[in-house]
């Protein structure tokens, strides 16, 4: 059976429509499409699925393209989350950390077009944790806070939230889960 759904993102400064076909549970391809105000032309990608360099090296560059397009939609860094009732920061680390683990799947890297509602929306799962010991990206986080978020033809995704000693909460890294 195929399945094709088509869902909207709306911020202000940006539009974005995405479709999705899936046959028999597989997805099977995806098309986003960007509209930009005062923008001459139309955004339009298709992320690999193929499990190559070369796919990888398009999909860490997509990756690198929402968080450009995020941060100039959001030039203090940050947004309020309601589950955690403060400001998440996103920080180099974010980028990097996210870019390693999301392209490495087609699924994950698709969870990242919609890294606003990810930020925003994701709620607490479990109780934060101490960061795990040996990871050099974590040693500066007092804890680790896991967590999760339903998105529209993709699934859960989650997304890991360091919180330094003074409180500050930074995304560490988002990657969508396998059902």
């Amino acid at each position: 059976m195929l399945l094709f759904s088509a869902y909207m993102s709306m911020q202000p400064t940006n539009i974005q429509f995405f479709w999705i076909a899936s046959f028999s549970g597989k997805v099977t391809f995806e098309y986003s499409l960007s509209l930009r105000p005062n923008s001459k032309y139309l955004f339009f990608m298709i992320i690999p699925q193929e499990n190559n360099k070369e796919a990888l090296k398009q999909r860490e560059m997509i990756i690198s393209q929402v968080y450009r397009d995020w941060t100039k939609n959001n030039p203090s860094k940050c947004v309020y989350n309601h589950s955690l009732k403060d400001y998440i920061n996103i920080r180099y680390l974010s980028i990097t950390e996210t870019i390693r683990h999301a392209a490495k799947t087609y699924i994950s890297t698709l969870a990242m077009l919609q890294l606003d509602t990810i930020l925003r929306y994701s709620v607490k799962y479990g109780k934060p944790k101490p960061p795990k010991k040996g990871v050099k990206n974590q040693a500066s986080f007092s804890q680790m806070q896991e967590m999760r978020c339903n998105l529209e033809g993709i699934g859960t995704v989650k997304m890991m939230v360091g919180i330094k000693r003074t409180g500050e909460k930074i995304q560490y890294c988002i990657t969508a889960i396998r059902a």
